[in-house]
C-alpha cells in the first residue's frame, strides 16, 4: 500500500467512525447556510446543534465533540458568542474548526478574525484560497466576500498559513490543499457546480468538524471532511438528469453525503501527499 492509498484508507475508516460515534457538533454559523450545515452534519453521521446565544454557547460547547466558528454573517453579539464558545472548547480540549468567511472584505471581519486568533486556539481553519491567502499575510483581489486568488502558489500559501497560524489549514477550490505546516495534501475531487450552490464551503467546514469530533488524528480528520465533500460533489453531478440544475444538484449533494461509503472514497479519492522537513 503506497502513501496515498494509506491516507484513503484512513479517510474511509474515519467516515465509519463518524457514523458509529455520531458526534455532537456545535455550530455558531451564518443564517444563509445554517440549515444546509445542519443537514450536512446529519448526512455524514453527526448530530448538529446550532446554538449562538452568548448566555448558552459555553454550556453547549462543553457538551459537544467539536465546535464550528463561522464568520459568515457577523454582528457584535455573535462575535462575543464565537469567542466565549471557543474559549470553553479550548479549556476542555474540544476541537475548534474556524471558517473565516470574507476575511479582509471589511474591517469588522478582519478585526474579528484577528481577535479570535488571539483568544481561541484553532484546531483547523477551512476557507477558500483567497481567505487563506489573507490569513497568511498575502494580498488578494476581492469581489464581495467571494474573493479571488490565483491557484499558482496554492500549496505554498496553505503551508505558510499553517505554519503562521499553528494549526491545520485547508483551502478548498478547484483543487483542495490541506497542511499542518509540514505535510501537504492535495485533493482533486469535486465538481464546478459546487461553486454555484450557496453554502458548499460552509458545509465542508461542518464535515471537517464532524470528522474532527470522531477521529483522533486531526490532519486525517480534516482531510476526510474535505475529501468527503469532493467525492460527494462528483457523485451528485453524475446523478443529475437532463433539465436538472443547481437546485437539484444541492439536493443530490446531500443525498451523496448521506450515502457516502468508505468504498466510494477508496474508489474515487484523488489525493497526493508530500511531507517535508521545513
Amino acid at each position: 500500500m503506497n502513501r496515498e492509498q494509506d491516507w484513503l484508507a484512513q479517510i474511509a475508516a474515519g467516515l465509519g467512525q463518524v457514523r458509529v460515534r455520531q458526534p455532537i457538533i456545535h455550530h455558531i454559523t451564518n443564517y444563509i447556510s445554517i440549515n444546509d450545515c445542519a443537514n450536512a452534519t446529519l448526512a455524514i453521521g453527526g448530530s448538529p446543534i446550532m446554538a449562538n446565544d452568548q448566555d448558552e454557547v459555553a454550556e453547549v460547547a462543553a457538551q459537544s465533540a467539536a465546535l464550528v466558528l463561522n464568520l459568515g454573517t457577523p454582528n457584535t453579539r455573535m462575535l462575543d458568542s464565537l469567542e466565549a464558545a471557543g474559549k470553553q472548547a479550548n479549556a476542555l480540549g474540544i476541537p475548534v474548526v474556524f471558517d473565516p468567511v470574507g476575511v479582509g472584505f471589511t474591517r469588522v471581519r478582519t478585526r474579528a478574525v484577528a481577535q479570535l486568533l488571539l483568544s481561541v486556539r484553532m484546531t483547523a481553519v477551512r476557507g477558500n484560497l483567497a481567505e487563506i491567502s489573507r490569513m497568511a499575510g498575502l494580498d488578494v483581489t476581492s469581489r464581495g466576500i467571494d474573493a479571488l486568488a490565483a491557484q499558482n502558489n496554492a500549496a505554498d500559501t496553505v503551508k505558510r498559513a499553517a505554519q503562521k497560524l499553528g494549526c491545520i489549514v485547508a483551502a478548498t477550490g478547484v483543487s483542495d490543499y490541506i497542511s499542518d505546516g509540514r505535510t501537504l495534501i492535495r485533493i482533486d475531487n469535486g465538481d464546478p457546480l459546487m461553486a454555484r450552490v450557496t453554502g458548499t464551503g460552509c458545509m465542508t467546514t461542518s464535515l471537517v468538524a464532524a470528522c474532527c469530533g470522531a477521529m483522533t488524528e486531526k490532519l486525517a480528520a480534516v482531510t476526510a471532511g474535505v475529501a468527503a465533500m469532493g467525492v460527494a460533489g462528483e457523485i451528485a453531478r453524475s446523478l443529475l438528469q437532463p433539465g436538472e440544475g443547481t437546485g437539484s444538484f444541492r439536493v443530490r449533494l446531500l443525498d451523496a453525503v448521506s450515502n457516502l461509503s468508505g468504498e466510494e472514497i477508496l474508489k474515487r479519492g484523488k489525493l497526493t501527499v508530500e511531507t517535508t522537513n521545513d
